[in-house]
């Protein structure tokens, strides 16, 4: 097995969907398979979409999944799936390279610039160290607030970290740190407000009382991914989870006919539609949406 880095678009050319599958050509059959049981980390470049002229894309890593299984495309010849499990979004997006810095050996040229030649291919393979500095660097918030894990959020680069492969390594499956994760990612893309009531609360110790509620939820399958995510207050999460109110594809509150409270359908947008991230890659996927108001939703 082989940690590898899966470049992927804001608009991508392919059929990916980050927190579940990588569409990918022949060419890097073979680097993925070899990534297959491993774990990954995902790229995204600074062109947004195909086009040679697009622009808007972080230059940065923004999560971590592990490869669990490769399927041929039946549509497109030559073409796979590789699927994934376990995707966790960075608590901050990542620079592929830090000062002078880089996360990927193979990016810098001998004489200290780019190589275009790497960076052009969206499947690269990566060593364990590179792969530990990637995660300490996207998840050092969280990890200098995690007491099991004593490792301060300020960090140093190494070649091959063993000290702390171990905990990072399983910390990324552990439900109290996913858990972690998903509500920062979640309040900060939402900037810590109800998105189906505008209220924004900071408690006397600076805190947000706004909590990160799953759309679809992790025991029905559903990802800890940021657009399987919606910021609530704590009672609208509570009617959101037991199906009294869901969202549509348009991001329109839905309210569950005779089952909500005047009080709280009073506390709602007037409008009855949903605060939106501002960035478009940040909000609900529809096929949550979709499996929240079909499997959950009382309406």
């Amino acid at each position: 097995m082989t940690k590898a880095v899966f470049a992927t678009k804001i608009d991508p050319s392919y059929d990916d969907l980050p927190e579940q599958r990588y569409h990918f050509p022949k060419t890097y059959l073979r680097a993925i398979e070899e990534a297959r049981g491993d774990w990954i980390v995902y790229y995204e470049p600074r062109r947004s979409s195909g086009a040679l002229s697009s622009r808007g894309g972080r230059s940065s890593y923004f999560g971590t999944a592990r490869v669990v299984r490769i399927e041929r495309d039946d549509r497109l010849d030559d073409h796979f799936y590789a699927y994934v499990e376990d995707f966790l979004p960075f608590d901050r997006p990542v620079p592929f390279k830090e000062g002078e810095h880089y996360f990927e050996s193979g990016l810098r040229r001998n004489d200290g610039g780019t190589s275009k030649g790497a960076f052009g291919r969206s499947v690269r393979r990566i060593s364990e160290g590179e792969y530990n500095n990637i995660l300490r660097a996207g998840f050092a918030h969280i990890i200098g607030e995690e007491k099991p894990i004593q490792e301060p959020a300020a960090f140093v680069f190494a070649d091959e970290p063993a000290t702390f492969e171990r905990p990072i390594v399983e910390s990324v499956v552990a439900r109290p740190f996913r858990d972690k994760v998903f509500s920062s990612v979640v309040k900060t893309a939402y900037g810590n407000t109800c998105a189906m009531t505008g209220l924004k609360i900071i408690n006397g110790g600076g805190r947000s009382e706004v909590q990160a509620a799953h759309i679809r939820p992790v025991s029905h399958s559903g990802t800890d991914s940021v657009r399987n995510g919606v910021a609530l207050c704590g009672t609208v999460h509570w009617m959101f989870d037991r199906g009294l109110l869901s969202l549509d594809d348009d991001y329109n509150i839905l309210l569950a006919e005779g089952k909500v409270p005047d009080m709280v359908q009073r506390l709602i947008n007037p409008d009855r539609r949903m605060i939106l991230p501002p960035q478009p890659d940040l909000r609900p996927n529809p096929q949550w949406l979709r499996y929240h108001r079909e499997e959950i939703f009382k309406g």
